[in-house]
């Protein structure tokens, strides 16, 4: 079964092409990171799928709907967005924030949605306080708790939902970014499909079940990050050279100690001498 997908899914910005004939499918429960390098299209890969950006050639579908089908109302009941930057321009409180999340629901219903965020995310002492006089990692994690008082309203309506990520933990410390772990990984077992772009690779390997990897508008590889995390790909398409260290778990971890010239030598050429 498939909560999302996108088919040939072509994107241009005057003469660039941005993505190239993307195919991308996510299960419901499923966990999906996309990686890669700058420009390779990851967020606009994600913008494709929200329904933000339509493509000029191929296909969206989600939930057996046509993405394009979907009154504005009606989309947000079925799939929730986190985006990279998000500016505040008003004196909003954080619990003001996270409640916009329940729409035009109100009452103890809207009341418990927004008392659960906001004690995942770990602001419950903040509630009051306007959000901008919070630190940068705290506001990202009010607009987290915000988003995923969306998906519940939503999931409740319709079913499990679609959770869109753009950069989630660029922000926050190390504590938190477990927390997102964990967060995500709750979700996704009560059947939520989560599509998150991350650059951290050992984050993403741990929080999804397929890493996919987009280089040049396309993708480059998808799979376990096991299979998809390797020297490899790193030289190829980041083109770094792996000094790898295995964890007990099995899950990758990368350690970049050389940047491959791109004057053509190949990886694992001489190095500084200490």
């Amino acid at each position: 079964m498939t909560l999302i997908a996108a088919t040939g899914v072509t994107v241009r910005a005057g003469r660039a092409t941005l993505l190239d004939g993307v195919d991308l499918a996510v299960a419901p429960g499923e966990t999906v990171a996309i990686v890669g390098p700058n420009g390779a299209g990851k967020s606009t890969l994600l913008r494709v799928l929200s329904g933000d950006i339509r493509p000029v050639a191929g296909t969206v579908v989600l939930k057996g709907t046509p993405l394009g089908d979907y009154a504005p109302k009606a989309l947000a009941g079925h799939r929730a967005v986190l985006s990279q930057s998000i500016a505040v321009a008003f004196p909003f409180t954080v619990d003001e924030v996270v409640r916009m999340g329940a729409g035009d629901a109100h009452g103890p219903h809207a009341d418990a949605l927004v008392e659960a965020a906001l004690a995942e995310v770990d602001l419950l002492p903040c509630r009051d306080r306007i959000i901008t006089t919070l630190s940068g990692g705290e506001q990202h994690r009010a607009h987290f708790a915000r988003v995923l008082v969306q998906l519940a309203r939503g999931e409740a309506d319709h079913g499990p939902g679609l959770l869109l990520l753009d950069e989630p933990t660029a922000a926050l410390d190390l504590r938190h970014q477990i927390d997102f772990v964990a967060t995500t990984r709750a979700r996704a077992k009560s059947g939520t499909a989560i599509v998150a772009v991350l650059h951290d690779l050992n984050l993403a390997a741990a929080f999804a079940d397929r890493v996919v990897v987009m280089h040049r508008a396309g993708i480059a590889a998808s799979g376990p990050a096991q299979s998809v995390i390797t020297a490899e790909m790193l030289a190829r398409v980041f083109e770094v050279e792996l000094a790898s260290c295995g964890l007990p778990i099995g899950t990758p971890c990368v350690l970049p100690h050389m940047i491959t010239p791109r004057t053509g030598r190949p990886v694992g050429g001489a190095r500084p001498r200490s």
